[in-house]
């Protein structure tokens, strides 16, 4: 059985950091092509970041300079690494794993909660 599961979610203040991990059980996370998505409530869930095996990395235009995704190895998994927040960046972020060949893999987290606000 395939499990994403996030964590690091927060509350916290505009212009803070905080950084989510997502942990894969049930796959190699490394042949994977491993992201993150956000969505808030009455709007589609949208690209933040993403990852190849080969670790090209693909950002959305806002989040580009301000959030950096990488492997992280030990967990199986990714990390997000979010700096500079702003209040749009507030969203349930969720963790994404889809096979770059076969489109019946492909896995969600729960999700995570981000909360930017004073």
């Amino acid at each position: 059985q395939v499990q994403l599961v996030e964590s690091g979610g927060a509350l916290v203040q505009p212009g803070g950091s905080l950084s989510l991990s997502c942990a894969a059980s049930g796959i190699n996370a490394r042949i994977y092509i491993m992201g993150w998505y956000r969505q808030t409530p009455g709007m589609e869930r949208e690209l933040v970041a993403t990852i190849t095996p080969g670790d090209l990395i693909t950002y959305s235009d806002s989040v580009k300079g301000r959030f950096t995704i990488a492997r992280d190895n030990a967990k199986n998994g990714v990390i997000l690494q979010m700096n500079s927040l702003k209040p749009e960046d507030t969203a349930v972020y969720s963790c994404n794993a889809r096979h770059p060949r076969l489109d019946n893999l492909n896995y969600w987290g729960q999700g995570t909660q981000v909360t930017v606000s004073s």
